[in-house]
């Protein structure tokens, strides 16, 4: 039975599943899952007033010890049964504070952008693949992958790295599926010790929805088995990061995908809308960094150079080609795949983040250039700048510069939450420039 539509079928829905206790969640701005367990019986008062919480005890809610209680209200269309917990079912829930959808919940904030969009009669489609690394901790304490043969210095797509995680990777996808993640393909990514599991792209919000309950679901279920399963954007400074690429289309009443048009005289199966929406995205890339890239590890992934694999696989370069994966924006033939997201982003905001650039894109009709399918790696500084194309921002302090500039991205997410975005992540980057490191201490205190 599909997951219930209305608070009428839930107790029909429960009873069916055995569901004991619901988890009431949502995600603080970081995109961290947050939740209360609630018995069944009392499923109703979730979905009428909610759960509460107190707000202060929430990264990112803007509220003092004093303020007003944070209720997580359900959406009973995202009821799913947690096979890593026997008896509990999730439910994914909008912040209210004082009986209105709150401003600062990125939830919210990601359903305002997409109410805006159906009213110009389009849906926005996303598919995200999420990478993570499985790790356990040596006596020392020291991180290393899970897999202690898995030590290939080319490792993507290794047979023997698969195999040997098969049974944890196994099930998490068995644990996913019930909450209606189809998983199409699984397979050891370019570092030693990481993984991708793909799921079929859906609606924005359903999306985002589905990619925190497999981070739920993964980080459990790696744990069972005695492992970490790591979202950390760049655990290892001498391998390849892990990505969150967002896949992305639009779609009409007339049209499943606006984005699509076999005319293009580029050969990328692209429409002049799908041009302007990619415009948007080269336009905004440096502040979108800020949203998509959230933390001070995120730029030791977004670096120019290579990983002993021959390729870091993160952009570094504000372009796009048809399958460059040097560029920002890769064009997989009719829609366009953002690789600048990575493991640590909040999905509620990186996607309404993404959209109001699009969008500007559309509305403004901004011409993104000719494609650039070049190892852009490669190109001297002169090069680059000769066909104008700009680097993103290489540490955080940088993208927070970009994001306070742009217009367009902090209106997408709502002023009041990208002022408490940028305000927790300046403290965050304040507190890693005061840090003082093994690196420095190693070089500087003979040194002089």
């Amino acid at each position: 039975m599909a997951s219930p539509t209305s608070a009428a079928d839930a107790r029909a829905w429960l009873e069916r599943h055995q569901i004991k206790l619901v988890l009431a969640q949502f995600v603080d701005i970081h995109g961290s899952a947050k939740a209360k367990a609630v018995p069944a019986e009392h499923l109703r008062m979730v979905l009428e007033e909610g759960a509460g919480f107190a707000a202060f005890a929430i990264w990112g809610m803007g509220m003092g010890p004093e303020g007003a209680d944070y209720m997580a209200v359900g959406d009973p269309s995202t009821l799913a049964p947690m096979p890593w917990l026997p008896g509990y079912a999730r439910i994914a829930c909008d912040g209210h504070v004082k009986g209105a959808p709150y401003a600062l919940c990125s939830r919210v904030a990601l359903k305002r952008q997409l109410a805006e969009l159906a009213g110009e009669g389009l849906t926005l489609y996303t598919g995200i693949e999420p990478e993570f690394m499985l790790l356990k901790r040596g006596a020392d304490g020291a991180l290393a992958p899970a897999d202690g043969t898995d030590t290939l210095e080319k490792p993507c797509y290794d047979y023997k790295g698969l195999a040997r995680s098969s049974a944890v990777l196994e099930a998490i996808v068995d644990a996913v599926k019930p909450a209606g993640l189809d998983v199409y393909q699984i397979d050891h990514e370019d570092a030693n010790g990481q993984f991708e599991v793909n799921f079929t792209y859906g609606d924005a919000l359903s999306s985002a929805d589905r990619l925190v309950f497999f981070k739920m679901a993964a980080s459990e279920i790696a744990r069972a088995h005695g492992l970490i399963a790591s979202f950390m954007p760049k655990p290892f400074s001498d391998r390849t990061g892990t990505g969150t690429h967002f896949h992305l289309s639009l779609g009409s009443a007339t049209s499943k995908n606006v984005f699509h048009d076999d005319s293009d005289r580029h050969g990328l199966g692209l429409s002049q809308t799908g041009y302007h929406f990619l415009g948007g995205l080269l336009k905004h890339a440096r502040a979108l960094a800020a949203i998509c890239a959230p933390t001070v590890n995120s730029y030791k992934r977004l670096v120019v150079g290579r990983a002993l694999s021959g390729a870091t696989w993160a952009p570094a370069y504000i372009a796009y080609g048809d399958n460059n994966r040097t560029a920002t924006v890769r064009v997989p033939y009719g829609r366009l795949e953002l690789r600048l997201p990575d493991g640590s982003c909040n999905p509620y905001l990186a996607t309404a983040a993404i959209l109001a650039a699009g969008m500007d894109g559309i509305r403004n009709r901004i011409d993104p250039g000719p494609p650039i399918n070049e190892n852009l790696y490669e190109w001297t500084p002169a090069k680059l700048a000769a066909h104008g194309i700009g680097l993103l921002p290489q540490t955080l302090g940088e993208a927070l510069d970009a994001l306070e500039a742009d217009t367009v991205v902090r209106a997408g997410i709502g002023e009041a939450l990208a002022a408490e975005f940028v305000r927790l992540k300046r403290m965050e980057w304040i507190e890693y420039s005061r840090h003082v490191s093994e690196w420095e201490r190693e070089r500087y205190v003979e040194f002089f």
